[in-house]
């Protein structure tokens, strides 16, 4: 079968409405995640524009990269016609999805309360700083729950918490909330009933801390931080070699470790009785990879990788995100694909962005529209749900919508 005549990759969310009152990263990857799904998401944002449309820096990248596959309306929802409008929308969805502050959608009537009363059957996705309980109306940042929920001492060094080099749990709060979603739509296709689905960064957080929380409980010692963490392998470290490149090297195995030896010439090692098991190699680690590092200096980062490609060990150079573009796999395998930027200098231009990270059938789930300018699709989508043309002009000439 050619390509042109390959069916089409599944969209299992086809026919599914979903209403996103959300901003930033948490809410609008859960967004994201059921549009690339197939869904039709619906973004609600301010008449001026989400803010994160305007960032620059570390967040420039955020609106572009979690905002396709979407709609938008441009909505004030302090103006009560706006309100109403939002909840006409909302009234015809599916999946009501935010990431407000607690109480803060209520007095628009676009809470889960006020929502569920008219719609037995919505499901209400709130993706929260915290989950119900003493801490749940502070205010929370990736920062702020990386640094008191264990993440950024286990990333630091000894002294020195470090944060995650991405927004790691608003990313996982977002999936987090859109893996309770299709539960619930699972749920509701046998009792007809709709719920609510609540997300939260600090507890994702300290679910990622499980392993280090159990590690403790298993061993009575205090889990060390990452870069000074008792390794349970001996060969597991970045090196740095020829030019100054750096190389990350591992033989996790006892297999694995002969077959280091035999492909670098280090037979004295493989002969050695000290190093005789993993185990033997983790108490003499320090004098070991000393001895590697000396060794292994000479030699290329290409050519190290090319001998561990050929015989199965396990490496990986050292990137930065701007080489994942010209990534040999990502290439081949169709994991990037085109965006047309909406906002900032760039706006109109093409670039290229990462697709969700599954197949389905084979396929990767693509993007099917671009992250949308503001109030793109706002004609549209009121017209849809009861507005006239002219009605809508008169929303706009009041810059109640965009």
């Amino acid at each position: 079968m050619s390509d042109a005549a390959a069916p089409p990759p599944p969209q299992p969310l086809a026919g599914l409405r979903v209403v996103e009152l959300t901003h930033m990263v948490m809410g609008p990857t859960c967004g994201m995640v059921l549009a690339d799904l197939g869904a039709e998401v619906i973004k609600i944002e301010p008449v001026e524009g989400e803010a994160t449309r305007r960032l620059l820096g570390a967040g420039a990248g955020f609106f572009p990269m979690f905002n396709r596959n979407k709609k938008s309306v441009g909505i004030d929802l302090r103006q009560s016609a706006g309100a109403e409008a939002a909840r006409r929308l909302a009234a015809s969805a599916d999946i009501v999805a935010e990431n407000f502050k607690p109480g803060a959608l209520a007095k628009f009537g676009l809470d889960y309360a006020s929502l569920g009363k008219a719609n037995g059957r919505l499901i209400y996705v709130s993706h929260k700083g915290f989950l119900p309980g003493p801490y749940e109306h502070r205010t929370a940042l990736d920062e702020v729950v990386q640094m008191m929920g264990g993440l950024a001492y286990m990333t630091g060094r000894p002294g020195d918490p470090l944060r995650a080099g991405t927004s790691v749990n608003d990313i996982m709060g977002g999936l987090f909330g859109a893996i309770g979603a299709l539960g619930a739509l699972i749920q509701r296709g046998i009792t007809g009933k709709g719920m609510e689905v609540q997300s939260a960064l600090f507890e994702n957080n300290v679910f990622l801390m499980g392993q280090h929380m159990l590690q403790f409980a298993m061993t009575g010692r205090h889990p060390a931080p990452m870069p000074a963490r008792d390794n349970p392998w001996a060969v597991y470290d970045v090196f740095t070699v020829k030019d100054g490149e750096q190389i990350f090297l591992a033989a996790v195995s006892d297999a694995q470790f002969a077959t280091f030896c035999d492909v670098l010439g280090f037979a004295d090692l493989k002969a050695d009785p000290r190093l005789a098991t993993n185990n033997d190699r983790v108490k003499v680690r320090p004098a070991l990879l000393a001895t590697l590092r000396e060794r292994l200096a000479p030699r290329s980062a290409a050519e190290l990788a090319a001998i561990f490609e050929r015989h199965g060990l396990p490496f990986a150079p050292i990137r930065k995100p701007e080489d994942l573009y010209d990534d040999p796999h990502l290439q081949a395998t169709g994991g990037l694909a085109d965006v047309v930027l909406p906002d900032g200098e760039r706006a109109g231009q093409t670039v290229k962005t990462t697709l969700f990270p599954i197949t389905l059938d084979g396929k990767r789930l693509p993007v099917r529209l671009h992250p949308p300018r503001l109030g793109e699709h706002t004609q549209q989508l009121l017209a849809g749900v009861g507005y006239s043309a002219a009605e809508i002009d008169a929303l706009r000439a009041q810059r109640v919508v965009a």
